[in-house]
């Protein structure tokens, strides 16, 4: 693994204004990605183990993935260009020819749900990690009063 990427997870999962707002990080810092409610729902039930009745994207994604020979390997977090996040889905692909890295760009909210859908590491870039701002502070607040803030 390279060694410009840090290792994140999930902290939290907030309700928000306009969706739900994802908060990643490390012990060092947690930062906010905000994903619509459709698929801040589907990262909740993901994480929770919940069962759908049907498929979902995700797990139809999943299936594919399988059929192929291919599996999540990770995602990687790479950009905040005006307000918007940009993530990397790295797959790998191992058949009776060889084996394939094959690196994808992906909303960061489904990349998030792809890893927690298959237990994969979540990295962010040194670079961007470096220029987030900081939100634990928040997030300690959220968590302690029920999810009331000032």
């Amino acid at each position: 693994m390279s060694k410009d990427v840090l290792p994140i997870e999930i902290r939290g999962v907030v309700p928000a204004n306009a969706g739900v707002a994802i908060f990643v990080g490390n012990d060092e810092k947690v930062f906010i990605i905000n994903v619509d409610p459709y698929i801040g729902d589907v990262i909740v039930k993901l994480m929770s183990g919940v069962q759908r009745e049907r498929p979902l994207t995700h797990d139809l994604l999943g299936s594919v993935f399988k059929g192929f020979g291919i599996a999540v390997e990770r995602v990687v977090i790479t950009e905040l260009k005006n307000a918007t996040y940009f993530a990397r889905l790295i797959l790998k692909q191992q058949n009776e020819l060889g084996q394939a890295i094959v690196e994808l760009d992906a909303r960061p909210s489904d990349c998030i749900a792809l890893a927690v859908a298959h237990k994969k590491p979540m990295l962010i870039t040194k670079s961007l990690f470096a220029k987030v701002e900081d939100m634990s502070e928040l997030l300690t607040r959220i968590t302690t009063s029920g999810g009331e803030t000032e």
